[in-house]
Order: C-alpha cells, then structure tokens, then sequence
C-alpha cells in the first residue's frame, strides 16, 4: 500500500480513536468546551466525539473521502477554539502538562493540510 493510500486511513484511525475518547472518558473533554457555547459541555464533548466518528468512516471509503477530508479540515479548524481554551486553562500546570497544551495549538495547522492533501489525491465524489 502506498503513502498516499495510507494517509486516509491514518487521519482516519486518528479520528476514530479521537471520537472514542470523546465517549469513553469524556471528562478532559468537557473541560475544554468554550463557555460561551449554549448547552452543556457533554452535549458539545458527544456531538464532537460522534462527528470525529463520522468523519473517520467518510474518510475510511473511498466514495466520500474528498467530501469527508474538507469536512475534517473545516473541523479541525472549528475546534481550535477549544485547543486555545485548553491551552490558556493549563497555563499553572506543571511543565509537561503545559507543553502539551500549548504544544496542540500549532499542530492544528499540520492536521488541516493533512485533510485538505487527502481531499486534494481523493477520487470520489465530493
């Protein structure tokens, strides 16, 4: 299998293990929620988890992989707020817990052009 046969299916797995994460300890998630989102965290921390779901199977077939790789690059760019929210939140944490907040915050950019590379070698339908 090639690289460029992969790249799908790796943004996928990535997605599908971000989407279960969002339901089997959905806690960490809800605290990263903007406040000034209407409902409540866990709402936003399933809605997010179930569309991490959807986008990984769009990706996963070949049919809806451009339309689904747009979407999971409109998405990511959609949750960068809660990356910054987390970010300035963890600020008085220890050193690595820091780093790893502060550390997201520019790998949004990487995970949008991944996206927008697969849409771009996608054959399907848009």
């Amino acid at each position: 299998m090639s690289r460029s046969e992969r790249s799908p299916l790796l943004l996928a797995g990535l997605l599908a293990t971000a989407g279960i994460a969002h339901f089997a300890t959905p806690r960490p998630f809800d605290a990263t929620i903007p406040s000034g989102l209407p409902g409540t965290p866990r709402t936003w921390t399933y809605a997010s988890g179930a569309a991490e779901l959807a986008l990984a199977a769009g990706l996963a077939l070949p049919r809806t992989r451009k339309a689904a790789a747009l979407a999971t690059a409109a998405f990511f760019v959609g949750v960068f707020p809660a990356n910054v929210k987390m970010a300035a939140d963890w600020r008085h944490r220890p050193a690595p817990q820091k780093a790893a907040a502060f550390g997201r915050l520019p790998l949004q950019l990487p995970l949008v052009l991944w996206a927008r590379g697969v849409a771009r070698n996608a054959r399907g339908r848009s």
